[in-house]
């Protein structure tokens, strides 16, 4: 009986043996499953951010070759307008000029002057009209306090208490361009 049971007990061992070996090979194939798993994971997380990289570098030369562009053509468009800037008003000018030159005409057979003059004074109205509706500005400095923002002094000359600091004569007009100085009045100012 000692026999048999030792016998059994050896063959108890062996089932238990190959169980524990059939165990851990299906333990380490799960191991190797899951680590495979975990690296292709991690090649596809890979590959997808190369992808990411990839299109941001391409959105970024894009959105650089379009602001190259947007750059060259303002500064080209910005060079045209300069250049054609004062085309608007050149044009308009051009019947003052044309005015000028009739005058100029009937000056040579003029017998009377007063026509004369009043064609001049017409032609000099409408050149005011044009420049003003352009928003050219005559400046009032006579009689005002004289304002270096606004006056270029030329000189001073001794004037009584209530002329002192202000523009006694005006030499050369003053002009505003839509409310900015483009020339100053040239003033002499009372001392």
């Amino acid at each position: 009986m000692l026999k048999k049971k030792k016998k059994e007990d050896e063959q108890t061992s062996v089932d238990t043996n190959e169980q524990l070996s059939d165990d851990s090979q299906t333990v380490s194939d799960a191991i190797l499953e899951e680590k495979e798993q975990q690296i292709q994971e991690e090649i596809s997380a890979e590959e997808r951010l190369k992808a990411e990289l990839a299109q941001a570098n391409d959105k970024y030369l894009r959105l650089y070759a379009e602001f190259d562009n947007f750059r060259r053509r303002t500064s080209k468009e910005r060079i045209e307008l300069l250049q054609t800037a004062g085309k608007e008003v050149i044009t308009s000018l051009l019947p003052v000029l044309d005015d000028f030159e009739r005058a100029l005409k009937a000056m040579e057979t003029a017998t009377d002057v007063v026509p004369v003059k009043e064609g001049v004074a017409l032609v000099q109205n409408k050149l005011n009209h044009i420049l003003s509706s352009k928003g050219l500005k005559p400046m009032e400095a006579k009689g005002q306090v004289f304002d270096a923002d606004l006056h270029e002094g030329i000189t001073s000359i001794p004037a009584g208490d209530d002329l002192k600091g202000k523009v006694v004569d005006e030499l050369e007009k003053g002009y505003y361009l839509n409310d900015k100085v483009v020339r100053f009045a040239k003033v002499v100012v009372g001392n």
